[in-house]
């Protein structure tokens, strides 16, 4: 073998193994990333898992309560009503209670919620709240009755409260005059600050 050919075949070997070890450092950079997307990716499972995990309150878990009652001028009135987890797991509320009137005969009154501020209490934000067992959220429903057995008045027996994200309701005595049936209420929270 002549001077040249040897030259030739150091300068080839040296091409291939600098070629191989390329190919392995980019095969060692592929593992790496794929194994840092897989821990990524279980991290953020297991994150995700752990949300989910806790389930919505159902209207089985629930019970459903007035707590203070709120007197006003200007023909203004409120309650506070809480929904309290009676079940041994923890379950999440988020927003507004839908709330709807009933006759005597448990019949479905005409009624219209809005849901934001009240005379009584500012609408807290709407924020998921965990309540463990025995624990409550509450509420703040307002309405007027300056009609009071007018034709414009509803005159309701019952209640109808209804969890967020729930298809079935509480039902309260609420033997009230609501003028033309509109209800107000605030965003569920552990405690409302409610204006005297």
């Amino acid at each position: 073998m002549t001077h040249q050919d040897q030259t030739h075949t150091t300068a080839t070997s040296v091409v291939r193994r600098s070629d191989r070890r390329r190919r392995l450092a980019r095969a060692a950079l592929a593992v790496t990333c794929v194994a840092g997307l897989g821990i990524a990716g279980a991290g953020t499972a297991r994150a995700a898992g752990a949300a989910s995990a806790t389930p919505t309150c159902s209207v089985s878990q629930l019970s459903a309560s007035f707590g203070e009652t709120l007197a006003g001028g200007m023909n203004h009135q409120g309650v506070v009503v809480k929904l309290k987890n009676t079940s041994a797991r923890t379950c999440l509320l988020r927003g507004y209670p839908g709330l709807g009137l009933e006759n005597a005969a448990h019949r479905t009154l005409p009624s219209t919620t809005h849901w934001g501020d009240t005379w009584y209490a500012k609408s807290p934000p709407k924020t998921t709240l965990t309540l463990r067992k025995g624990q409550s959220a509450e509420a703040v429903i307002a309405w007027t009755h300056a009609n009071t057995g007018s034709s414009g008045a509803v005159h309701a027996a019952y209640l109808q409260v209804t969890p967020p994200a729930a298809t079935s309701h509480k039902t309260l005595e609420f033997p009230e005059w609501v003028d033309h049936g509109d209800l107000r209420v605030t965003a569920l929270a552990y405690r409302i600050h409610v204006t005297p």
